[in-house]
């Protein structure tokens, strides 16, 4: 990679710039700039859409993007640390990356990108759920971005791609399974991190659907499928009994039997639950 944009190998940046990983930031800085150039094909055809990366540090991930074509690039980072070693990437691709240091909860990415829009990042472990989740239940449908191409420790991949009856099954994996077609494409082990984190890590991929699999209203699924899950080992009657007064014939109206467990009940089922629920 060092050849293809004339900068040097991460470890070197990460010496030179004084860039510890801070584990409060939830920051396992990939070093394999190989690695991170496969991630980025993982993506797909990058060179007619802008892409969102969550996270950057040192840059490793920025450098695969842009070295794989990417249209343009806005790198989000919280840490004030990792300015300089992106602006050194942004030197050498001066028109095709911006960055911006800030809270990727708190930004509206089309200020500054024009779709079609991939995300593409190794995200912070202490966030990656929360960033699935906003980007899985946008009010409208389909969202700002064609596809996600992100990075998660490996538990949480399985609990994404899982399905029902497994004991990984729940939120994550209805959300995602419910608007897109999620697969686990990559898997990393500890080694390739500095540090190396205690467990090893997957990159999930999920293309948007045109439109949900199946009706519901997205806040209202998203309560009651965690409601649901908060007491999983209960039978759905009991777990949950404050969703609805009359919940028993809201769960048989819906296909579901009461005395089922929520990892029991597919994506369809919870999706008619959330509509029967939804009448008030």
């Amino acid at each position: 990679m060092s050849t293809v944009d004339g900068l040097p190998p991460l470890r070197a940046v990460i010496e030179a710039h004084g860039l510890v990983a801070k584990k409060s930031l939830g920051q396992n800085f990939l070093l394999d700039l190989n690695l991170t150039s496969r991630i980025a094909r993982q993506a797909g055809d990058l060179s007619k859409c802008d892409v969102l990366e969550v996270g950057p540090g040192p840059g490793g991930l920025t450098r695969g993007l842009l070295a794989e074509g990417a249209r343009k690039v806005l790198a989000v980072e919280k840490d004030s640390r990792a300015m300089a070693a992106l602006a050194d990437i942004q030197a050498i691709y001066p028109e095709r990356l911006d960055i911006l240091n800030a809270d990727a909860l708190e930004i509206d990415p089309l200020e500054t990108l024009t779709p079609p829009v991939r995300v593409v990042a190794n995200l912070p472990y202490n966030v990656g759920t929360e960033l699935l989740v906003r980007w899985l239940t946008p009010p409208a449908w389909p969202p700002y971005w064609a596809s996600l191409t992100l990075m998660f420790q490996r538990e949480v991949a399985e609990r994404i791609v899982a399905q029902p009856g497994s004991k990984k099954y729940g939120r994550l994996a209805i959300l995602s399974q419910w608007r897109t077609n999620a697969r686990i494409v990559m898997e990393l082990p500890p080694e390739a991190f500095s540090p190396p984190p205690k467990v090893h890590s997957a990159v999930v991929h999920f293309d948007a659907l045109p439109a949900p699999r199946f009706e519901a209203d997205p806040k209202v699924l998203e309560r009651i499928v965690a409601t649901g899950f908060n007491q999983r080992r209960k039978m759905l009657r009991a777990s949950l009994k404050g969703a609805a007064t009359d919940i028993e014939d809201r769960l048989v109206a819906a296909g579901i039997k009461p005395t089922d467990r929520a990892e029991q009940v597919p994506i369809e089922g919870w999706c008619a639950l959330a509509r029967e629920v939804a009448k008030g």
